[in-house]
């Protein structure tokens, strides 16, 4: 049987059971491995969201953002401030929403404004969170930073496993509606767009809130393993530039490239990290250099290429063979 034929034939099928198998893989990974494993893939589970939520935003609409830190930091506060008094479950869903409005509000305010200039607000607001909480904090509080109380390794993966599902289902559903089409014409051309009788504006708000929800609900479920938090670990610039780098690697042109971005890219930071800690940063730009310069379209455009390359090299062996059944008769 031709196997390029019978892949092309059942490809839905074998994708389907290639995600059970991942689905089955993750569901019961705590059961047989170790609790640094773990952390580790919860880790790399937060890296997932953060990643694709950036893509599901900048990816479409071609607005580079630099505030994930802001809305990550707002879940992680959340946590931190009603962990006494709701469960965790449900605070998971009120640091999302928090998130959800703060960006909402952002984005009436900057979504008019364009290029550079929305990417430097972005950035500031990262800043204006860590100084405005900081100043909430030894003003108000009479405190500096807080603790948080730890949850189980289980329960913590468990929980950021099951909004990665939702993550992803909900970007996946956003991509195939209407409203993902007008988001991909807004990042091919938004002055067309507008022609078009797209409402530009209140697109670009709505799916900046969305995304925002999801990385706020992230900070909830990573708080509890940072223990202690403060303003300037919260609202580090490392969460914001981290799901762009993995993003980029990966690919954004479809929703698995950013995924398969912060999986790889998540692991080597993690390794690079314990065994290089004073290069990590510096293997962290070489590696990027080198995609930008020779993988333009991310980890994900290796496939046409290879399936292009793949293509030429059977097509020659199928000549040969033909070739030669010629000369034999």
């Amino acid at each position: 049987m031709d196997i390029t034929r019978f892949i092309s034939t059942h490809r839905k099928l074998l994708l389907v059971g290639f995600l059970v198998l991942i689905l089955i893989f993750i569901t019961t990974f705590p059961l047989y491995t170790q609790a640094s494993h773990v952390r580790l893939l919860t880790t790399l589970l937060i890296y997932v969201v953060l990643a694709v939520s950036w893509a599901l935003f900048s990816g479409t609409t071609g607005y580079m953002s630099l505030a994930p830190a802001a809305f990550f930091g707002l879940g992680i506060y959340t946590m931190a401030l009603l962990q006494k008094e709701l469960p965790f479950f449900l605070i998971i869903a009120i640091g999302g929403l928090a998130a959800f409005i703060f960006a909402l509000l952002i984005g009436l305010v900057t979504l008019r404004l364009r290029g550079i200039y929305f990417t430097i607000f972005t950035f500031g607001l990262v800043i204006f969170m860590t100084e405005i909480i900081q100043y909430l904090e030894t003003r108000l509080w009479g405190q500096h930073g807080q603790h948080i109380d730890p949850i189980d390794n289980e329960t913590i993966f468990y929980a950021m496993f099951v909004l990665v599902v939702v993550t992803v289902l909900a970007i996946y559903l956003i991509r195939r509606s209407r409203y993902g089409l007008a988001l991909l014409s807004i990042g091919g051309n938004e002055e067309a767009a507008e022609h078009m009788g797209i409402n530009t504006t209140r697109t670009k708000v709505l799916i900046f809130a969305i995304s925002s929800f999801f990385m706020g609900a992230t900070g909830v479920i990573a708080a509890p393993s940072l223990v202690y938090v403060n303003a300037n670990i919260a609202f580090s610039t490392y969460y914001s530039f981290m799901p762009i780098f993995m993003a980029i690697f990966g690919g954004m042109g479809q929703i698995h490239g950013p995924i398969i971005g912060a999986v790889i890219f998540g692991y080597l930071e993690k390794t690079l990290r314990a065994q290089l800690f004073s290069y990590f940063m510096l293997g962290f730009g070489i590696i990027m250099v080198a995609v930008i310069l020779f993988l333009p379209n991310g980890m994900m455009g290796l496939v046409p290429m290879l399936q292009s390359k793949l293509g030429g090299v059977i097509s020659k062996i199928r000549k040969g063979g033909q070739a030669e059944q010629h000369a034999n008769t």
